[in-house]
């Protein structure tokens, strides 16, 4: 779960990380009673999760009501690299002297956190990384041994970071590394953590993204899920546990296992069709999940058929056969099922789905038989 920065620096706030103070707004008049609170001047910063705001036109600085009102009225509804803004953040000017770069994330290689501080922030750090690798510092921290206040002491130094901002920096790293362990973070990111003229160390931003394996352990984490900008689809399949991803085409996808749902949706483009979604329902095929699938896919208005490719390996195809029945005894279907049984007691889920007689489903034996079958209904249903 990606967060939006003004949630990202909510998230710091739990974990001491010195953040820039400020109010959301979704209106142009509640981003000017904010900015009124506030006190002048102010940045308004459009809430979008991408980069490159600043040179879209979506952080601008504003020194007086009208100027607010000015910006509040350009940045929403901006169309940044594909992302409308709907939202603001409003927080007080600060008075920058230096822009510094620091993430903490996962080596997979290493398989430890790694720990990156560049004294080259406000700027991508991929173009950092390009032009002037050296100015990088790079820490691997074992997960068994963290990352205490000397380590961030000695990281702060070998990025080169300014005399005066390093023992507030140190601090702000073992903050940020709390943060991401503690708070079971996939990415913590600050880009700019800047030195004010004051001499204080700020994160000026914050990019966070929290591992959704890890929610049941935070229940408080439903406040952060922003379900405007969700599809409907996506939205509801979550509710019902499934592993579902929206796409484009017309051919409605379920599967068991997710290399053969990535499968499914490659063959599917080889005989000509395009793929509606990925659902993978894992080993799980009762009629429960086969209606949850079913129902999901069914809210797409694109799709025109259904194409279900069961393996059965630990699962047997007769409770498959079973459940897809089950199934459609509850989910009235917009759309043809075109099945596949292959494996554990395939022969018999054959014969139950042949006795069933049901004009919803046609059965293939192979794969790339099932997908050309799906793709030429949903051609002919277009």
């Amino acid at each position: 779960m990606d967060l939006y920065e003004y949630q990202g620096k909510q998230y710091f706030a739990r974990f001491g990380v010195p953040t820039s103070s400020g109010e959301a707004a979704d209106t142009v008049a509640e981003a000017v009673a904010a900015a009124d609170r506030i006190g002048y001047p102010v940045v308004l910063k459009a809430q979008v999760q991408v980069g490159g705001r600043g040179k879209a036109g979506g952080v601008k600085l504003a020194a007086n009501r009208e100027e607010a009102e000015l910006h509040a009225g350009n940045i929403l509804g901006l169309d940044i690299k594909g992302h409308v803004t709907k939202r603001l953040w409003i927080e007080k000017a600060t008075d920058i002297a230096r822009e510094y770069y620091v993430s903490f994330t996962l080596d997979r290689a290493a398989k430890v956190y790694l720990c990156l501080v560049s004294a080259r922030g406000g700027i991508d750090i991929e173009e950092v990384a390009a032009t002037a690798p050296d100015s990088i510092a790079r820490l691997h921290i074992d997960p068994l041994v963290g990352l205490d206040r000397a380590a961030a002491a000695a990281q702060v130094a070998a990025a080169e970071l300014d005399e005066e901002a390093r023992e507030e920096a140190a601090d702000t790293l073992v903050a940020l590394y709390r943060c991401f362990v503690e708070g079971d973070a996939d990415l913590v990111e600050v880009n700019p953590l800047v030195l004010t003229t004051e001499g204080h160390v700020l994160a000026l931003d914050a990019k966070v993204t929290l591992d959704d394996d890890a929610g049941f352990r935070h229940p408080e984490w439903t406040e952060f899920v922003d379900f405007g900008d969700v599809d409907v689809r996506e939205r509801l399949a979550k509710e019902k546990g499934l592993n579902y991803i929206g796409l484009d085409g017309s051919v409605g996808i379920i599967a068991n296992g997710a290399g053969l749902a990535m499968s499914t949706l490659d063959v599917v483009n080889q005989v000509g069709g395009s793929a509606a979604n990925f659902l993978d329902i894992g080993g799980g095929a009762n009629a429960d999940v086969m209606a949850n699938a079913l129902e999901v896919i069914n809210t797409d208005p694109k799709v025109r058929a259904i194409l279900v490719n069961i393996f059965g390996g630990i699962v047997r195809c007769d409770e498959v056969a079973r459940g897809i029945l089950t199934a459609l005894g509850r989910v009235a279907l917009a759309s043809p099922i075109v099945l596949r049984l292959d494996g554990t007691n395939a022969a018999e889920a054959h014969r139950i789905i042949e006795e069933a007689h049901s004009d919803s489903i046609v059965t293939e034996l192979t794969m790339i038989s099932a997908a050309k079958a799906a793709v030429e209904i949903a051609a002919s249903a277009a």
